[in-house]
């Protein structure tokens, strides 16, 4: 039995390491197993895995419904000055032209 942890994205437990990163074999899923470059574990990255910081501009790259409004974000929407939800890496809050008050999951943006 391996050493390594089980796949953060599909569970399973036959992850296997393969140049600084660890693969699952059953999904495909890639992730690294700590930090890199002193890095906190709590980092917030984008969809292509850029790092992001309080105050960078972001661009939607889909669709969006928000809750409690009727205007949907629309793909390429970009949210100016983003800051970061503390506790939580997979959120950034934000405004956008038309909506005020985002709340928007990372993985649905991505660095302008």
């Amino acid at each position: 039995m391996s050493d390594h942890p089980a796949c953060p994205q599909c569970g399973g437990a036959h992850a296997y390491a393969d140049r600084g990163l660890l693969v699952c074999p059953e999904c495909g899923h890639e992730w690294s197993d700590s930090p890199q470059d002193g890095e906190a574990g709590d980092t917030v990255r984008d969809s292509n895995g850029n790092l992001l910081v309080a105050g960078d501009t972001v661009v939607v790259i889909k669709d969006l419904k928000v809750k409690g409004s009727s205007i949907p974000l629309k793909q390429g929407t970009v949210i100016r000055n983003i800051r970061l939800v503390e506790g939580d890496p997979t959120h950034v809050e934000g405004h956008s032209e038309k909506i005020r008050g985002l709340v928007v999951k990372t993985e649905f943006l991505r660095k302008a």
